[in-house]
């Protein structure tokens, strides 16, 4: 039995690698995928007016439920609570624990900021991602909608002219979209997820396997439901999971305070001035923008299949609304892990070499509060859950997109055997096809924000003018 699953690891990590050397070039050791995503987010902050500053009160505003009333009879399946939450449940999640902690152990403390930068220019990305999806979403005869990166790719391009692009970037889009929910959503959750209960457990060490098969189970239940179910239950866990990790933070921030604002300068001279980083300011500023992409998904397009099925007639509305996501997911969870790692004095070479992501953030909280890896353990499974079930809806999408709908229950068998290979693969394998898988969703997404960012400007600059003449509350 461990003879086979030592050959699956050694297989997938040989298949990633190949992959890694054809997907990803280095133009003096900047990837350009890397400086893509950059470009994409100064753009469309720029090209917006700042959404990402003017429109967050607003965003909270809606996220609250206060221009629900106006939305009684429209098309969808989701309140925006209901879409942000779901879409929350795919970015928080292992991404701002795990990956804050392997953030810090590859770039240094210096990545936590260029992760905070990528996120608050990645807020204006999803907004303008986020409001296509919902204007070129598709509402079947029956009710049912359908939206995402595939969808306004395909027409939202075909509208300037450039069907065959639109075509090619909505296949491109799609195929990724598979990739990325095995990936991250899915085979990055499970394996971490149970590192850190191993790591409390060690004697459970020898059932990766069972950790799982039991995990499977628990996403089939849930999955067979569809988005009605899975967002009910991420509209649940969501602001109970994140509630708990948060108290956990400052309570243990609360007991280190005094070592905080080192923390944070820290932070900022590692940024400018890694020590030991291969690739220096490059390095640290790659492993930033990585672990901001993988931890709230702006750029990558998959949060617009989540919110184009949001009960609202108005796109720019739930784009707004969308902009709270990079915000909370990045701005503040990652930023309250990283500082939980670096006060705790979990940070240096000696420390971080043995240790998994989940492990490293597992025994940071332990030196403070020393029974609360146990509930860690809970809520990073709870975590984990979470991300994968709404992964799975959004591979779903984009493997119907590619291979039709009938073929739906093909995907969800194959999302299934991925949670099992997750729970037994190497992190450095998984962590690697994750990332390129992410990363490769946005070579399309962005190149489409960018060209079809003229119509979400001329909307929003409309949104805008009622909103403050107040004359046409159809709209807002």
């Amino acid at each position: 039995m461990n003879h086979f699953l030592d050959l699956i690891d050694q297989l997938f990590s040989r298949l990633v690698h190949i992959l890694e050397q054809i997907l990803f070039f280095d133009l003096g050791g900047l990837p350009l995928i890397i400086l893509w995503l950059l470009i994409g987010g100064v753009f469309c902050t720029l090209r917006m007016g700042f959404i990402n500053i003017r429109g967050f009160k607003h965003a909270v505003d809606i996220a609250l439920g206060r221009y629900d009333r106006l939305q009684g009879d429209s098309k969808g399946e989701l309140t925006s609570f209901q879409a942000l939450a779901t879409a929350l449940s795919a970015s928080v999640g292992l991404g701002n624990i795990a990956g804050v902690a392997i953030a810090i152990q590859l770039g240094g403390s210096g990545a936590v900021f260029w992760m905070t930068m990528a996120a608050i220019l990645g807020m204006s990305t999803k907004f303008v991602e986020c409001t296509l999806g919902l204007k070129y979403r598709i509402i079947s005869p029956d009710g049912t909608v359908v939206g995402g990166p595939m969808y306004y790719l395909r027409d939202g391009l075909d509208k300037l002219g450039q069907a065959q692009l639109g075509q090619v970037l909505a296949i491109i889009y799609g195929i990724a979209g598979i990739g990325s929910a095995m990936g991250a959503g899915n085979m990055f959750q499970a394996n971490q997820s149970f590192a850190v209960l191993a790591t409390i457990i060690p004697g459970l060490q020898p059932y990766d396997w069972a950790y799982g098969l039991g995990l499977a189970l628990l996403v089939g239940l849930v999955i067979i439901g569809g988005i009605s179910r899975i967002s009910i239950v991420t509209s649940k866990l969501v602001p109970v999971m994140v509630g708990i990790y948060v108290l956990g933070c400052l309570w243990v921030l609360g007991v280190n305070f005094a070592a905080i604002p080192g923390a944070f300068i820290t932070m900022v001279q590692e940024a400018f001035s890694p020590h030991a980083i291969e690739g220096g300011l490059v390095g640290v500023l790659v492993q930033g923008v990585r672990r901001s992409a993988f931890s709230n998904g702006a750029g990558l397009g998959s949060a617009a299949i989540a919110h184009s099925v949001a009960k609202t007639q108005e796109p720019i509305q739930e784009g707004i609304v969308s902009i709270l996501e990079p915000f909370i997911d990045t701005v503040i969870i990652c930023n309250l892990t990283a500082l939980v790692i670096i006060t705790t004095g979990m940070y240096g070479d000696a420390v971080e070499a043995t240790l998994s992501g989940s492990a490293l953030a597992a025994l940071a909280f332990g030196q403070v509060i020393n029974w609360f890896p146990f509930v860690l353990a809970g809520v990073m499974g709870l975590f984990a859950f979470s991300t994968m079930i709404t992964w799975c809806y959004y591979g779903e999408r984009c493997w119907a997109y590619v291979f039709g709908e009938p073929s739906r229950r093909v995907f969800k068998i194959l999302f299934l055997i991925f949670i099992f290979l997750g729970s037994i693969i190497n992190l450095g394998a998984v962590v690697d096809f994750s990332d390129m898988m992410l990363l490769t969703l946005a070579i399309a997404n962005i190149l489409g924000c960018i060209l079809l960012s003229g119509q979400v400007a001329d909307d929003l600059q409309q949104y805008w003018q009622q909103l403050e003449s107040n004359t046409d509350h159809s709209m807002i």
